[in-house]
């Protein structure tokens, strides 16, 4: 197809005009990143000189006692409760095992604890005592079924005589 002298001379001016509007783009690219650069240089300068004093104050004032009352408060807790109440399951246990450890090795412990010794029955004692007791009555209680006087249990030695017709 061809086209007109007129026709191709606006086409290649349109492709002029395109080309410039491209590198106008371009430069105008480059300057609003350079514009971009600055602006986060100088924000990071505000930043630096402006805001995180300011952070810096108020968390002093207000945050920092706040968490150090907390952390002289769970100190506290630790130290004083949780470590004596630990320390003394450990070192019952640890006694536990070491007493074990002698009585395995037949050597007697160097420190003895004082067990008290038991006064009367003890829980299992009783139990034992109950159920035996549950028992005996049980066997008792069918003995007595099987020999009481009940008429229709027990057989006539004389056979039964046919009646007369």
């Amino acid at each position: 197809m061809s086209l007109s002298r007129k026709r191709k001379k606006e086409l290649r001016r349109l492709q002029e005009d395109a080309n410039q509007l491209w590198e106008n783009q371009q430069v105008l690219v480059g300057h609003a990143a350079d514009v971009a650069r600055e602006a986060g240089r100088q924000l990071g300068n505000f930043n630096r000189e402006q805001v995180v004093p300011v952070v810096q104050d108020a968390y002093n004032r207000k945050v920092a006692p706040v968490v150090d009352q907390g952390v002289r408060f769970s100190r506290h807790v630790v130290d004083d409760k949780v470590v004596p109440i630990v320390g003394g399951v450990v070192g019952t246990a640890l006694s536990a095992w070491d007493i074990a450890n002698a009585k395995r090795q037949g050597i007697a412990p160097r420190s003895r604890v004082v067990v008290p010794e038991k006064k009367g029955p003890g829980l299992g004692s009783v139990i034992a005592l109950v159920l035996g007791a549950a028992a005996a009555v049980g066997v008792l209680y069918a003995a007595w079924q099987a020999l009481r006087a009940d008429d229709e249990l027990w057989v006539a030695d004389d056979p039964l005589a046919a009646p007369d017709a």
